[in-house]
């Protein structure tokens, strides 16, 4: 029978299918001194498109620069934007490697689901980040904290103003390299923030889509003129803490038996987002092997806790660290929380035992020094 009889399937994304055209020219690396976050891209992206007739086009590796789209895309209108963040670290091996890629990739494939997006495969992207970063292996500065930062980015790319789902898309990577988003281990001042929201029970706050992050500029702008580096976002009545900026939020305290310490992260209740950083130090935390080579008792608890806890604990002297967690910084600390007028002081000059303790494993693991359950996965 023909075609028009039994229609073929629209074509999935095919990392085999690569077009490469390189650049003529290749930019000149600048010293990693000058380096910030997102400001300086590599020579090359990779890009692909969906159509609903035909499916996925075969990805290509293309000089970086701009895209061509419809005014009227989805994108523009209606926010049909998602997006992961990614880093590629060089070793003492000289072999790059990515930090647990395989969960950007299934959250990639739930923020495409969340938004309507047609279907992408997160494998076969992890195969397109790897071959742009051995295309661009030279990128990547090879000192510690620098890495090659990397945008898997879906937009919804349908030409019309109709407010339904987009059928067409595109995927682009971006490659940019970057140093350490804060200055190392200097601490970070919060504002406690209520009449704001990031996210809400039955939104998009567990997913990493672009429209989370654009209506926390305006209240990220009024802290600063208060003396505030980044947003604590408190939700409900009763001022549950959520997360910290784009990034998430943890604390030590101590606890009443003498056993240790707590390390406390509010629970992925579908306001917070599942981060890649979060989860591992939540596994590190549980691991006896962690514990025993890092001198500490720890015992992590995913709890909703409130502004009422923290000041209590601050009171009492139990409060110890405050931390910041995501891909881009890592581990930071915080050493001070604004809220109703006062500062809640976090003990200390910068990061604490437990935060160092943390950052250093994962650092390690990232840039190669050391293996761990196959968290470091090697661009082959």
């Amino acid at each position: 029978m023909g075609d028009s009889v039994y229609p073929r399937s629209p074509a999935a994304l095919d990392a085999s299918k690569l077009n490469i055209t390189l650049a003529k020219t290749l930019k000149p690396l600048q010293p990693i001194e000058t380096l910030r976050f997102g400001q300086t891209f590599s020579d090359h992206m990779i890009v692909a498109t969906y159509d609903p007739e035909i499916g996925w086009s075969a990805p290509e590796v293309k000089p970086h620069g701009p895209i061509t789209l419809d005014p009227a895309c989805s994108c523009f209108q209606y926010g049909g934007n998602v997006f992961e963040g990614m880093k590629a670290y060089l070793g003492p091996d000289g072999k790059a490697r990515l930090f647990r890629p395989d969960m950007n990739m299934r959250r990639l494939e739930r923020s495409c689901a969340r938004l309507a997006l047609p279907p992408i495969d997160g494998d076969v992207v992890l195969e397109l980040v790897k071959h742009l970063v051995n295309l661009e292996r030279r990128w990547i500065p090879k000192e510690s904290g620098y890495s090659l930062y990397l945008r898997p980015t879906v937009i919804a790319t349908r030409p019309g103003l109709g407010v339904i789902a987009s059928d067409h898309a595109m995927l682009y990577i971006l490659a940019s390299p970057t140093g350490p988003y804060y200055e190392v281990l200097r601490p970070v001042s919060l504002l406690a923030v209520s009449e704001n929201v990031r996210a809400w029970p039955g939104g998009t706050g567990g997913h990493k889509v672009a429209g989370n992050y654009s209506p926390g500029f305006l209240p990220q702008r009024s802290a600063a003129e208060k003396g505030y580096e980044q947003i604590l976002w408190l939700f409900g009545d009763d001022r549950r803490i959520t997360e910290a900026g784009a990034m998430n939020f943890f604390v030590v305290v101590k606890r009443d038996d003498g056993d240790g310490v707590d390390l406390i992260t509010a629970p992925l209740d579908g306001t917070i987002l599942p981060g890649v950083t979060r989860a591992s130090c939540l596994a590190l935390a549980s691991d006896p092997e962690f514990q025993k080579e890092s001198s500490l008792c720890l015992h992590p608890k995913e709890v909703v806790y409130t502004m009422n806890d923290l000041a209590k604990w601050s009171s009492e002297g139990k409060l110890l660290e405050a931390l910041v967690i995501g891909t881009a910084v890592i581990v930071g600390p915080c050493n001070r929380i604004g809220y109703d007028g006062k500062d809640i002081i976090i003990p200390g000059a910068g990061m604490g035992p437990v935060g160092a303790a943390l950052r250093k494993k994962i650092l390690d693991i990232q840039e190669g020094r050391t293996e761990w359950k196959g968290w470091g996965v090697v661009c082959t």
